[in-house]
C-alpha cells in the first residue's frame, strides 16, 4: 500500500429499536340506572359495534359488573372512554367507562 491509499470500512446501519406502545383497556362499568338500549346505542356510536356485539358486551357488563370493550393505545382509549361518558351524560345517564393498562 502506498501512503495515499485509504482503507474503507463499511458503515453498519443501526436501526433504533422502538418499543411497542403500551396498550390500555376501555372498561364498561355496569350501573342500575342506564337503560340497556342506551348502552347499546352508545357502544354502537362510540366504538362502532354492531347491534349484536353491543348487546353481548352490555350483557357481559350487566352480569359480571364490568366488561372490556376495546384494547388500544392510551390516547385512543382515554378519548373513547371520555366520548362514551360525555354521550351518556348528554342523554342524562351516569354510564361509566374506565381505562387501565393491559397486563
Amino acid at each position: 500500500m502506498s501512503d495515499n491509499d485509504v482503507a474503507l470500512k463499511p458503515k453498519i446501519k443501526v436501526k433504533p429499536k422502538l418499543d411497542k406502545p403500551k396498550l390500555y383497556k376501555v372498561i364498561l362499568v355496569n350501573d342500575d340506572y342506564t337503560p340497556r338500549e342506551i348502552v347499546i346505542v352508545i357502544l354502537k356510536a362510540v366504538f362502532r359495534m354492531s347491534e349484536e356485539t353491543g348487546y353481548r358486551v352490555m350483557m357481559t357488563a350487566h352480569k359480571l359488573g364490568s366488561c372490556v370493550v376495546v384494547v388500544c393505545v392510551r390516547d385512543i382509549a382515554e378519548t373513547k372512554a371520555k366520548e362514551g361518558i360525555d354521550l351518556a351524560k348528554g342523554m342524562g345517564f351516569p354510564l361509566m367507562f374506565t381505562t387501565e393498562p393491559e397486563e
